[in-house]
């Protein structure tokens, strides 16, 4: 049955347009309130946001649409994405909502739903939630609609989850490191957990008013970071973006590190430590060559996935995997948390950082990636990719790089948008595929 809300994360688009509007969001509430109501227990549902202006209007609207079907709502105001996942399951809510469109502008907004269990919920959950969408909702009697309440203390409960995923032993004292929060949900949590266990803490970011997050900043653009890594003289910069779901870290030179790398490093060591599970690590079809042939060198495998850190959580549970993620910096280690974990994530990284004295040039470069190019095209609507003349082009692309390469094309499930991307031993040749490829869309768009 094909979508009429839910994308590859959740419901995501501009707010006051469909589907992000007030109305939508107290129907989900309503809907998932419904869906989530068995048992004679009192049910709640636990709501965060980030940083964005339409946050108060989106979390009111779910707060009506949960109450009105006799749901509790705890509020915890501005959270990490994976924040809100652990405290759905610490509080033994029936239900986590995440109001946030992660890494994207402060114009959209979006809804992100997690069960019981702090995880994102399966394909045939959003779509019963949407099939009741459709229908009358069933009202509680006025005497069982829901309670709000706000928890205070849930930034405290947070950092110290996150600060439990690093090592006793160890302490970030003498470390200089940048956090660049991108005017996001962890503009507070994240400096305080590397000041609590020891850090010289200079963050970036942390002054949101509604309309600046990840603007100039964050995970999706780290120039900022970059600079002042370099004139702090800072030991090693960490990016989180708008939800802090996702991680991109900078070494002293001012190099960008991506998740590959970041999964190669804590991959080889936990598997050097006995501690990864699964024999291998699990990322998208996104993730660069050389990762999957330096992991081959460790006797790890590489499990690929669709693109969406969801299908990645998935293919974890099934194969018993403990590390997995994508290159864009979402980072699932299943031992800390059930989703993306950006402050998790650069705990492990600073981990091996402090454990082998080695300066993040030396520790992060673990292989050198093929070439890879990644074209977006924008289109305005059909179906650019079931024509015959991009059929063509994609197939001669694939006939090019055979042998010496990828070529992954696909269509954004958050924006109008066609992924062209192709990596290769021939930089030139790359280049030139997704060239072809991307004319081909336009032309067709």
């Amino acid at each position: 049955m094909a979508r009429k809300y839910f994308g590859t994360d959740g419901i995501r688009g501009r707010t006051n347009e469909l589907p992000m509007t007030a109305e939508i969001a107290m129907r989900v509430g309503q809907a998932a309130g419904v869906h989530f109501t068995s048992g004679d227990h009192r049910h709640r549902v636990v709501i965060g946001k980030d940083t964005r202006l339409s946050g108060y209007m989106m979390e009111s609207a779910l707060v009506a649409g949960f109450t009105s079907v006799g749901m509790d709502v705890v509020l915890v105001g501005p959270m990490p994405t994976p924040a809100v996942a652990m405290l759905t399951r610490s509080m033994r809510a029936d239900l986590g909502v995440m109001v946030s469109a992660s890494h994207n502008p402060f114009a959209d907004n979006g809804i992100k739903l997690f069960g019981p269990d702090g995880y994102k919920l399966s394909d045939e959950d959003e779509l019963a939630i949407e099939a009741l969408m459709e229908q009358a909702p069933k009202l509680a009697s006025a005497p069982e609609i829901g309670r709000a309440r706000r928890v205070e203390d849930a930034r405290g409960r947070y950092i110290h989850s996150a600060k439990s995923s690093f090592p006793e032993h160890l302490r970030l004292d003498g470390l200089r490191i940048v956090v660049d929060c991108a005017n996001g949900a962890a503009y507070q949590v994240a400096p305080s957990a590397l000041w609590e266990l020891g850090a010289e803490v200079i963050a970036l970011g942390v002054t949101p008013n509604g309309t600046n997050i990840n603007e100039k900043s964050g995970s999706t653009d780290p120039a900022m970071l970059r600079a002042k890594v370099i004139e702090v003289r800072a030991d090693i910069g960490i990016a989180l973006d708008g939800d802090a779901d996702r991680l991109i870290v900078v070494d002293e030179k001012g190099h960008v590190v991506d998740g590959d790398q970041l999964m190669a490093l804590i991959g080889i060591s936990w598997s050097r430590r006995g501690l990864l599970k699964g024999g291998c690590i699990v990322a998208t079809v996104m993730s660069n060559l050389g990762l999957e042939r330096l992991l081959a060198t460790h006797d790890i495998g590489l499990h690929r996935t669709q693109v969406g850190d969801r299908y990645v959580v998935e293919a974890m549970r099934a194969g018993g995997c403990n590390v997995g993620g994508e290159q864009s910096g979402h980072i699932i280690l299943s031992d800390h948390a059930t989703t993306g974990d950006g402050l998790v994530a650069a705990l492990q990284v600073l981990a091996e950082l402090v454990e082998s004295g080695r300066p993040a040039s030396e520790l992060l470069r673990q292989f050198e990636p093929l070439p890879q190019l990644l074209r977006n095209v924008r289109f305005a609507g059909g179906q650019p990719l079931e024509a015959e003349s991009v059929k063509a082009a994609i197939a001669a692309g694939e006939a090019r790089l055979s042998g010496t390469g990828r070529l992954v094309i696909r269509k954004s499930g958050t924006e109008p948008l066609i992924r062209v991307m192709a990596e290769g031993e021939d930089d030139a040749l790359v280049g030139a595929v997704v060239d072809d490829i991307c004319k081909a869309v336009r032309a067709a768009a």
